[in-house]
């Protein structure tokens, strides 16, 4: 391991629970109990982003489990990818704390999957941001917001010369989110990025050209927004916001009201 990091206890053996009506509850695997131990470890920060786990032999003794009961566990560990396996490396399995893009894939195969249209997904969208940047407005540091007036100085203009608007302006909406500090909009605005900065791009290849004018609109309506958040107006930046979020999605959505979120993700 890069550090010492005591184990934790071994959840009590298998046992057959019984629920006050009798019913028989299926009793974890081993394998399960031993994946759970090291996954609370992870979430209660015993494990850090980067540690490696303890040998084979050392969790083997641990746990008083077999080899492949454990190799099972770290199995279950990394189909959750809370953990990094190098086949063949002498170095084991190392821990890799996921961000959003973890439920992000999942989650574009059931919009897909349910018929959900991009429409859908952008009124979500305008739900989640103007709240964010509330947030962000009465409670971020200076260091937030000049990280975001950095994206806005060199990233968002070298997108537009590039032709990644797309990718450049969506990577700003999400950053902005995860500056404000709520774990859940963080979550849910990184589960919609892929999807809609796919569909920004869709809809400008097609027949969307962003125009030096309305790119210049655009910048404007982004400086505005931090004018408001560096001045602390959380009600002020919501507002704006919500207004910029709904100009934006009438504009992406004029002729692909319809347009399916399995169209766009292909």
């Amino acid at each position: 391991m890069t550090r010492n990091t005591p184990l934790a206890p071994m959840m009590g053996p298998d046992a057959v629970a019984r629920r006050g009506t009798g019913t028989t509850v299926r009793s974890p695997k081993t394998a399960e109990l031993v994946a759970g131990t090291l996954r609370r470890m992870v979430v209660d920060g015993q494990l850090k982003e980067g540690d490696f786990l303890p040998n084979e032999a050392e969790l083997m003794t641990h746990f008083g489990v077999s080899r492949p009961t454990l190799r099972e566990a770290v199995r279950v560990l990394e189909s959750e990818r809370l953990v990094e396996v190098r086949r063949g490396s002498r170095t084991g399995a190392r821990v890799r704390v996921p961000g959003p893009e973890i439920v992000a894939r999942p989650a574009g195969l059931l919009l897909e999957l349910s018929g959900a249209t991009i429409a859908d997904v952008l009124v979500a969208r305008s739900g989640i941001e103007p709240l964010a940047v509330r947030l962000l407005a009465t409670s971020a540091s200076e260091t937030a917001f000049d990280e975001l007036d950095a994206m806005l100085a060199d990233d968002i203009p070298a997108g537009w010369e590039s032709g990644r608007l797309a990718e450049a302006t969506g990577e700003f909406h999400r950053r902005m989110v995860e500056l404000s500090g709520n774990a859940t909009l963080t979550i849910v605005a990184g589960m919609l990025h892929e999807i809609t900065v796919r569909h920004t791009a869709f809809a400008i290849k097609e027949h969307r050209e962003v125009s030096k004018a309305d790119y210049d609109k655009l910048m404007r309506s982004y400086r505005r927004l931090m004018t408001l958040l560096r001045a602390g107006d959380g009600a002020g930046a919501e507002t704006h916001w919500r207004k910029h979020l709904d100009t934006a999605r009438i504009l992406l959505l004029a002729g692909f009201e319809d347009v399916k979120v399995r169209d766009v993700m292909q």
